[in-house]
């Protein structure tokens, strides 16, 4: 037996970038922002969360210009980093997955919090000017918040993507507050997750690709 589908996978983001664009009110954005907005909701599924996507003033280009610039990617958990399509990094970007550092487990009790807080912790020469992507736990963004607020200058853009019942919501608008002195894009709300993560920072490594394929022409 054969089953009727669509099997071009070109074909399919097409479709989907189609579906969404139709069910999606993307207007008022740059197309860095857009990009962004349609992998999220093509990771997700979810045309509905488009009105809950939020981002400070330029977040976009700013996270797209130092991918281009090769700013180190700081992902909180493997599965993020596992996400990030490597073959569009535009500078051969750096990814680091913090909780990957082997002292993790050592510094969590020492600072008292988190696994994914204490790989931060041990990573806080490479976050200023990086593109820092938290797809999973949300005491990992207060933490880097914190680390801010105690004065660790800020990643270029922070893509704070947290899931969960507990914190998530909270991170994501102690981040929002701190908008003015932090670049993000976030997700509000109890969702986001890893893939969302991933797909955001691939959309931006994209279309930081695409501008300099097409200034070479």
């Amino acid at each position: 037996m054969t089953i009727d589908y669509c099997r071009n996978p070109d074909e399919i983001f097409k479709k989907s970038v189609a579906i969404i664009e139709s069910e999606t009110d993307l207007s008022g954005h740059g197309p860095a922002m857009v990009a962004v907005i349609t992998r999220m909701i093509h990771a997700s599924g979810m045309v509905e969360i488009s009105p809950q996507i939020d981002a400070s003033e330029g977040a976009a280009e700013a996270g797209l210009l130092a991918l281009k610039n090769g700013a180190t990617i700081i992902c909180d958990v493997e599965m993020v980093e596992r996400g990030i399509t490597r073959q569009y990094l535009p500078a051969g970007n750096r990814v680091i997955c913090a909780l990957a550092n082997e002292k993790t487990a050592i510094h969590s009790r020492e600072i008292g919090s988190t696994r994914s807080a204490a790989g931060l912790d041990l990573c806080a020469g490479e976050i200023p000017g990086s593109v820092a992507v938290i797809g999973n736990a949300p005491t990992a963004l207060f933490h880097l918040i914190e680390m801010i607020e105690n004065g660790i200058a800020p990643p270029a853009l922070v893509l704070g993507l947290p899931v969960g019942f507990v914190g998530a919501a909270e991170s994501k608008e102690a981040l929002i507050a701190r908008g003015d002195r932090i670049p993000f894009i976030t997700l509000t709300g109890r969702l986001g997750g890893s893939a969302i993560a991933a797909a955001a920072l691939n959309a931006l490594a994209r279309e930081a690709g695409r501008r300099l394929a097409e200034k070479k022409q």
